[in-house]
C-alpha cells in the first residue's frame, strides 16, 4: 500500500527523483499514465497487469469506454529507476499534469500520484471534508 507525501522537482531534463519508500512498492519498471484531477497516475506492474484485464472485458460498443481506455492507455509509459532513483517523465505526461519544477508525490493506495506542487496546492483544500465524509459512508466506507 502507498501512503505519504513526498515534495521533489523535475530536472531540466525531465528526471524526477521517486522517494525510497515509493520505489521499494514500485520495483525497477513501472507503469505512468495520464490520471484524473490532471494528475499522473503510477503503477507496479502486478497491479497494472490487474488493470488491463479489466479494461479488456469492457465492451468497446459504450463510447465513454472507448474514449476513456485511449486516454488512459495511449498516455502510458513504462519508466526505468536509474542509479541515482529518478525516472524519466515523458514529455507528453509532463505536459499533462504542468510538471515543470516543483511536484508533490502522494501514495494512494494500489497507486501514486504525481502533483505539479502548484496544482496540489489549489485542488487539494479539504474544507468540505465532514460533507465528503457522508459521501462515503453512503457507499460504506466509514472511519
Amino acid at each position: 500500500m502507498f501512503m505519504g507525501e513526498y515534495n521533489h522537482s523535475v530536472d531540466a531534463k525531465g528526471r524526477l527523483i521517486v522517494p525510497a519508500k515509493f520505489r521499494e512498492q514500485l520495483g525497477e519498471e513501472f507503469v505512468v499514465t495520464k490520471g484524473l484531477d490532471g494528475c499522473l497516475f503510477v503503477y507496479p506492474q502486478e497491479e497494472w497487469k490487474r488493470i488491463e484485464e479489466k479494461f479488456r472485458e469492457v465492451p468497446l460498443t459504450t463510447k465513454d469506454a472507448r474514449k476513456f481506455s485511449r486516454f488512459f492507455f495511449a498516455g502510458a509509459a513504462t519508466c526505468e529507476v536509474d542509479k541515482q532513483g529518478r525516472i524519466l517523465v515523458p514529455a507528453v505526461l509532463r505536459e499533462f499534469a504542468g510538471l515543470e519544477k516543483d511536484v508533490v508525490l502522494v501514495g494512494v493506495l494500489s497507486r501514486v500520484e504525481i502533483w505539479s506542487k502548484e496544482k496540489w496546492d489549489e485542488s487539494n483544500t479539504y474544507d468540505d471534508m465532514d460533507e465528503i465524509a457522508e459521501h462515503m459512508a453512503d457507499l460504506g466506507l466509514g472511519i
